[in-house]
């Protein structure tokens, strides 16, 4: 886990990593990953992230509301392979606003930037309401985590 200062707005963030290996069935016939996959990176990022810090779907759910996601990004800067071990940093950006914010970085196994990318969820609840502030269990979790 490493706290720093995002580079990109100056905001705290928490960062971690999780690596996954590349499987046959995500790959077109060159044995490159297809390029929608990477969302399904950015996925496996997120819940690894989540499910270490404490604020799974499963808590978000118990809690009563649901994350769903309303942007998404991804900038393609290298390719992965059948086979390649890749490592996803997953950041998660505070900030004020009623939404989750993760930024992510997909480096190959030598290391080099593979992808970057970024999700934003917003909260709704049982019924399907937009919150327009943040739940009280999402407030208690950034402060146990240092935000």
């Amino acid at each position: 886990m490493i706290r720093k200062k995002d580079i990109y707005n100056s905001e705290e963030c928490l960062t971690d990593t999780h690596q996954i290996r590349i499987r046959f069935n995500e790959c077109d016939p060159l044995g490159i990953v297809w390029h929608g996959n990477y969302i399904k990176y950015f996925e496996d990022g997120r819940e690894a992230f989540c499910e270490k810090h404490g604020i799974s779907y499963l808590d978000v759910q118990r809690n009563g509301f649901a994350t769903p996601i309303v942007k998404s990004s991804c900038e393609h800067k290298a390719t992965l392979k059948y086979g390649d071990v890749a490592t996803i940093e997953t950041t998660f950006i505070n900030t004020a606003a009623a939404k989750v914010v993760f930024k992510y970085k997909i480096f190959n196994p030598e290391g080099k930037l593979a992808c970057l990318g970024e999700t934003i969820q917003v909260f709704i609840d049982n019924d399907g309401i937009l919150q327009l502030s943040n739940p009280d269990f999402y407030e208690n979790w950034k402060k146990k985590v240092g935000f």
